[in-house]
């Protein structure tokens, strides 16, 4: 899922701030190859945003000094649910009253393993 698209409007309007990857880089306090290595393993998603197509990360995927808890296997189900990133993004970002909250909020506060529940229901 390395083909960085430019990502949909309507899911942009979903994710409330984006880092690029040398932002990102800074808040986990590593170099900015170690971000894209994880945009490659899949533990994050990245997609080029704005006129000049820069590769931004949502900002609600980096807590204190690293990725938050419980994205990267909330990714991989995804993925093996058939997502696109750009699905995962939006998925990932769509309120949902019986959390409550998005998914990525879910997993900031710790409440990953019900988000990972939903995830895995998807492929039903």
């Amino acid at each position: 899922m390395t083909g960085y698209s430019s990502i949909d409007p309507k899911i942009d309007a979903l994710v409330p701030s984006w880092l690029t990857l040398p932002d990102a880089a800074e808040r986990l306090d590593v170099e900015v190859t170690r971000v894209r290595q994880l945009i490659k393993e899949g533990q994050l998603i990245a997609v080029r945003r704005g006129e000049n197509r820069v590769l931004m990360v949502p900002a609600d995927f980096i807590g204190t000094g690293k990725v938050i808890k419980g994205l990267a296997g909330t990714l991989t189900l995804l993925r093996d649910d058939g997502f696109t990133d750009e699905e995962a993004l939006e998925w990932l970002f769509t309120a949902d009253p019986t959390l409550p909250g998005t998914p990525a909020q879910a997993l900031r506060e710790n409440r990953g393993t019900e988000v990972k529940r939903r995830a895995q229901a998807l492929a039903v």
